[in-house]
């Protein structure tokens, strides 16, 4: 019992472990990962676009404002230089001097003149050797500062300088810096950014699973269903109501098993029917020889017995050569070798071969109009439409009965009409009289004489098959009582003159 348990939480686990790894390899999941990572590469671009629009905007901002107090501040300077300068590094009390910001003025010699600011020693180097490389205008540039304990934001300066008039015969450098990012508003909205990015990316890629989950919920509606399908059980249908790729997916698979479940029971019923044609000649065949070999009988019984056994033969051979044909119809073997024929020609020859037959029967071939009629066709396979035609016109006439046959071309159509005079076709039958193994006479019999091929229900199954490869039609009419009338439309080829 034990050792049953530990079996059972181990297959328990692997199933867990195997539906945890099939998650994380499925398309729901891959599909919110390229989801997320495209967010997150939109996301980024936003993040790097504001940070850098940002930095632009404040560094303009500072700009601005140093270049205004430079300005205010080299026209005191210019004025004062020598008595103020070294008292009041902050001479204007209407400049308007932020938080780190620094001014620094000092000789071309390194004389320190004024400093305001948390400005290091090292800084001040660092500005006194900046001063080397300007012209007499100044500029502005940027600076990286050492750290100071005493400033709240980043080492990162935007220097303007200037020169003053020359002090004591040496000129008098300028220098007023405030930080890039004055208050750490960069560092803040980059964190925001950062922040607010991650938590979109994480809600995106659980409402990205939620919406992949839920939308391929069909395609698990479809793996389901064709999980449970077997060949003895195709009527499950998936019925998916959506109006979407998917419910083009599903309709298609519907009739997909609906054509699969045709076919096996087309292929089902093919069976039962050829095995019940073939058990009917092989069981007379059985019991005819059987009859014979019981007891010695006379010579006109041994010859009625190897009539019956010689016309089932028949029948057999011509079922089995009926079934062979289907079957290559149907599996693509047999292929059209379309060459140029006249179907008047073809009617006559076929018409011939079957008149001695007819003519046993007491039934007269009758040509009412036989004009040339051309088209590019199989002559093989056309002689078999007609001499299913004509065989069985001639099989359901009456003796002394007439079979009417008559070609014809109109508008590039070539016709066939092969009529009799039989008792017709009931109408409940007449759907039905393409279909396989399928004949009027309910007894399913046939004559055995050997004058005439008996029916196997494949003829005009055959005939509409070949027909509609042709690129044709075939159609019927019949009125109980008053016989039958097939016609066949065969695409034409048009006479040259």
């Amino acid at each position: 019992m034990a050792c049953g348990l530990n079996r059972f939480l181990t297959n328990g686990h692997m199933m867990k472990k195997r539906n945890i790894l099939s998650s994380f390899s499925g398309i729901r999941f891959r599909l919110t990962l390229w989801f997320v990572l495209i967010l997150a590469l939109v996301l980024a671009a936003f993040i790097a676009s504001v940070y850098s629009l940002q930095a632009r905007d404040l560094g303009r901002q500072t700009l601005a404002r140093l270049e205004y107090n430079l300005n205010r501040l080299q026209a005191v300077y210019q004025l004062n230089l020598g008595a103020i300068i070294l008292t009041a590094p902050n001479p204007d009390p209407s400049l308007v001097l932020q938080q780190d910001d620094v001014l620094f003025v000092h000789t071309q010699s390194g004389e320190t003149l004024a400093s305001y600011g948390p400005l290091t020693a090292a800084d001040q180097e660092t500005l006194r050797a900046a001063s080397h490389h300007l012209d007499s205008s100044g500029s502005a540039f940027r600076l990286s500062l050492g750290a100071n304990p005493a400033r709240t934001s980043g080492s990162e300066y935007i220097i303007v300088t200037t020169t003053l008039q020359r002090w004591r015969n040496q000129s008098v450098y300028l220098h007023l810096g405030s930080p890039v990012d004055p208050g750490n508003q960069l560092h803040g909205l980059l964190t925001t950014l950062i922040l607010a990015g991650v938590g979109l990316l994480a809600l995106a890629l659980l409402g990205g699973y939620w919406l992949a989950d839920r939308a391929m919920r069909p395609v698990k509606s479809i793996t389901q269903t064709a999980r449970q399908i077997s060949e003895s059980d195709l009527t499950r249908r998936i019925h998916l109501d959506a109006h979407d790729e998917l419910g083009e997916l599903a309709d298609t698979f519907d009739e997909m098993l609906g054509r699969l479940e045709a076919a096996f029971e087309r292929q089902r019923q093919f069976t039962a029917d050829a095995s019940h044609e073939l058990r009917t000649p092989l069981t007379i065949i059985s019991l005819e020889a059987g009859h014979a070999l019981a007891a010695k009988r006379p010579l006109e019984e041994y010859q009625r017995t190897l009539g019956v056994i010689m016309a089932e033969n028949e029948y057999m051979v011509h079922l089995v050569n009926d079934l062979l044909l289907l079957s290559r119809l149907d599996a693509g073997q047999t292929r059209l070798k379309p060459a140029a024929c006249d179907l008047s020609d073809l009617s006559v020859d076929v018409a011939e071969r079957l008149t001695p037959l007819a003519r046993r029967r007491g039934v007269t071939i009758e040509f009412t109009d036989l004009p040339e009629t051309p088209l590019q066709g199989d002559r093989q396979l056309l002689t078999q439409v007609i001499s299913n035609l004509l065989e069985n016109a001639i099989k359901y006439s009456p003796e002394g009965g007439r079979v009417q046959l008559s070609t014809g071309m109109k508008d590039e159509t070539a016709w066939l009409r092969v009529s009799d005079n039989g008792p017709g076709i009931p109408r409940e039958d007449q759907p039905h009289i393409f279909d396989r193994f399928y004949r009027v006479d309910a007894a399913r019999s046939h004559n055995g004489e050997g004058e005439l091929p008996p029916g196997s229900g494949l003829g005009l199954a055959i005939a509409k098959w070949i027909v509609e490869a042709h690129g044709g039609e075939i159609h019927h009419s019949s009125m109980e009582g008053h016989g039958s009338l097939f016609e066949v439309r065969l695409p034409g080829k048009p006479k040259t003159h």
